[in-house]
C-alpha cells in the first residue's frame, strides 16, 4: 500500500474505514456521509447535526468531520474518533438524544451506545461521557484490517491536548498558552530570578545588572 501522505489518499482511506466500521458495528445501517477533513476547533472531530449538511444531485447527506490537525495520531486513535462520531450519527438517525448543553455534554445514552461498539468511555467533568479510546475489540479490528497510520497533518498555531474523541459539535480541548514569566540571569555569578513583567533587576553580590534569558 502506498503511504498516506496526500490529502486525497487520506480522505479515501477514511471513507474506506467508515465502510469497514459501518459493517462491523452498525450492520451497514448508516448511509455514507460526507467525511470532511478540516479544522475542528478544539476537538478531534465532530458530527454535524443535520440530515442536509451536504446536497448533491443524488440528495442530501450528513457530515462527519475529522480534525485536520490530528490526522497523524496512531491510526487506532483516528479510527476511535471516527467511530465516536459514527455513534453520534447512529443515535441521531434513530432519534436518540445523546448530548445536551449545546450538544457538548455526552450523556449515558452516548456512553452505552459507544461501549457497545468497541470504545472505552470515560467521564469528563464538563463534557460528560466524552473521553473515548479504542477497546481491545477495536484494536483487533485495526490489526485484522491492516490499517496503517496517516502520515499527513495540518499545522496549527497552538498545540492541542486531547480530552476526548470529539463531540457532536466539538468538545473544546485546552491549548497550551505561552508563559508570561521572564527569567533574569546575573552574567557574573549565574544567579536566577523570575518576574511576570519587565523589571530592572540587579545582583547585589556582583553589583551587576541581570539580563533576560530564554
Amino acid at each position: 500500500m502506498k503511504q498516506l501522505t496526500t490529502y486525497n489518499r487520506a480522505a479515501t482511506y477514511l471513507s474506506k474505514i467508515f465502510n469497514l466500521l459501518n459493517e462491523q458495528y452498525f450492520e451497514n445501517s448508516l448511509q455514507k456521509p460526507v467525511i470532511s477533513i478540516m479544522a475542528t476547533t478544539g476537538a478531534y472531530g465532530h458530527f454535524v447535526l443535520r440530515e442536509d449538511a451536504w446536497e448533491s444531485a443524488n440528495g442530501y447527506m450528513c457530515e462527519i468531520n475529522i480534525g485536520a490537525a490530528t490526522l497523524n495520531r496512531p491510526i487506532e486513535n483516528v479510527v476511535a474518533t471516527l467511530l465516536h462520531e459514527m455513534v453520534h450519527y447512529y443515535n441521531f438517525v434513530n432519534g436518540v438524544k445523546d448530548a445536551s448543553r449545546g450538544n457538548t455534554y455526552h450523556n449515558r445514552r452516548f456512553k452505552q451506545a459507544a461501549e457497545a461498539r468497541g470504545l472505552i468511555v470515560e467521564h469528563h467533568p464538563t463534557y460528560g461521557w466524552s473521553i473515548t479510546s479504542p477497546a481491545d475489540d477495536l484494536l483487533d479490528f485495526c490489526l485484522y484490517n491492516g490499517l496503517t497510520d496517516i502520515l499527513l497533518n495540518r499545522n496549527d498555531m497552538y498545540s492541542i491536548r486531547p480530552v476526548g474523541g470529539g463531540a457532536s459539535n466539538g468538545v473544546p480541548i485546552r491549548t497550551t498558552k505561552p508563559s508570561s514569566t521572564r527569567r533574569y540571569v546575573c552574567p557574573c555569578c549565574g544567579a536566577i530570578a523570575r518576574a511576570t513583567r519587565n523589571l530592572n533587576l540587579g545582583c547585589l553580590d556582583c553589583d551587576e545588572q541581570m539580563v533576560v534569558s530564554a
